[in-house]
């Protein structure tokens, strides 16, 4: 998971550092600084330069207390507040498996659907999970993405050959209250409908048949 990889890359940092945390304490504490502190910058490269000139005012101090003897320390938090949540638009930091960015998952899914689909899809980019939450998430996911669309249909423009002509579409990034738990409120909308035990499966047919039957759902009626 996303979430776990960015804890996993705090955790490093501070480790590399040196930075005075117990052992018992330090995965807590990682995760703590990621919900606390990490943020995501508008331009990474940008960003460095911010902290390379002038380090001082970028270093957050984070008080804890161990717990299991309860004496206070404190730690430095540095580059990594911004570097960690980079996994969405630069994996290849993290790992040489994965480096397609966010934005370009996203690109690639909406192009795959019906072509009378796409401009609404463009239009409804819908965050959802704890970490989308990161500060400037959704801005930077729309100025990546809108970067894609453009050049696409810029290109598309000019193969017209019709100097009137200029293709466009909208780019929108939804980011709104629910947003941490929305997978949650549409499992439980789904959930409480009346055609929910229609399409649902029993404990008694998993065990008949294994878990090879969560491949096939009346719901959507195909098999995966």
């Amino acid at each position: 998971r996303s979430s776990d990889l960015i804890t996993k890359f705090v955790l490093e940092r501070l480790r590399e550092r040196q930075e005075p945390i117990p052992s018992e304490d330090i995965t807590v504490v990682a995760q703590r600084i990621k919900e606390r502190y990490c943020y995501i910058a508008s331009d990474m490269a940008k960003e460095f330069n911010k902290y390379d000139n002038d380090l001082p005012n970028h270093i957050t101090q984070h008080e804890e207390t161990n717990r299991r003897t309860n004496a206070k320390y404190t730690i430095e938090v540095g580059y990594e507040k911004f570097l960690g949540p980079e996994i969405f638009f630069r994996p290849e930091i993290f790992s040489a498996d994965w480096t397609t960015p966010l934005h370009e998952v996203i690109d690639q899914v909406v192009w795959s659907c019906p072509i009378d689909t796409r401009r609404a899809l463009y239009r409804n980019v819908v965050l959802s999970g704890g970490t989308t939450m990161f500060q400037n998430f959704d801005r930077r996911l729309k100025k990546d993405l809108k970067k894609i669309v453009d050049a696409r249909a810029r290109e598309y423009s000019k193969q017209s050959k019709d100097p009137n002509r200029e293709i466009k579409y909208e780019v929108n990034v939804v980011a709104h209250e629910r947003q941490r738990y929305a997978v949650w409120y549409g499992g439980s909308i789904v959930g409480s409908s009346p055609e929910y035990q229609t399409v649902a499966h029993t404990k008694a047919e998993y065990e008949e048949f294994g878990p090879s039957i969560c491949r096939r759902n009346a719901m959507f009626h195909s098999v995966f």
